[in-house]
């Protein structure tokens, strides 16, 4: 049987174990009032791939470590990192942690998401595509598009 999948046998790790937190639901008043990088890392471990039944933390697409957080500046980086150099769900997998972090975070945070330096074939393109905002609207506006990011954000019952 031939797969159509880029990475069709990824590597697969280990959840961490969560924290304790004070839970902030997408949608409601904010209950935490400053943010780290587990707090950011919370929200953003259990989107699920494109392609796989896993999350971005069980493929290591996004680690703790890849985060960074300046609160008094109100600024978010994440630093993801693909299966394989030459993904092509990099640009939905940078525009589902973009989103999460747009439905959970104050709107007084700016969030710059890139893919890790050196993992991808198109990192340059990837990166201006995701911290492009009239790019970023443009591609919401493509049903099919929202569709694959909702479901990589439905929440998961495991």
């Amino acid at each position: 049987m031939v797969s159509n999948l880029i990475n069709a046998n990824p590597t697969v790790y280990e959840k961490k174990e969560r924290r304790a937190r004070t839970a902030l639901a997408d949608g409601d008043e904010y209950a935490v009032e400053h943010f780290d990088q587990l707090e950011i890392f919370d929200h953003l471990r259990d989107i699920k791939d494109p392609e796989h039944p896993y999350s971005l933390e069980e493929l290591k697409v996004i680690t703790e470590d890849a985060i960074e957080v300046d609160d008094e500046r109100n600024y978010v980086r994440v630093t993801f990192t693909p299966t394989v150099e030459h993904c092509s769900m990099a640009t939905v997998i940078g525009l589902c942690l973009r989103l999460k972090l747009m439905r959970s975070l104050p709107l007084r945070y700016k969030v710059d998401i890139r893919v890790a330096p050196g993992t991808h074939a198109t990192e340059a393109a990837v990166n201006k595509q995701l911290n492009d905002k009239e790019r970023v609207a443009a591609a919401l506006e493509n049903p099919n598009l929202v569709d694959m990011v909702d479901e990589c954000l439905a929440p998961s019952y495991d």
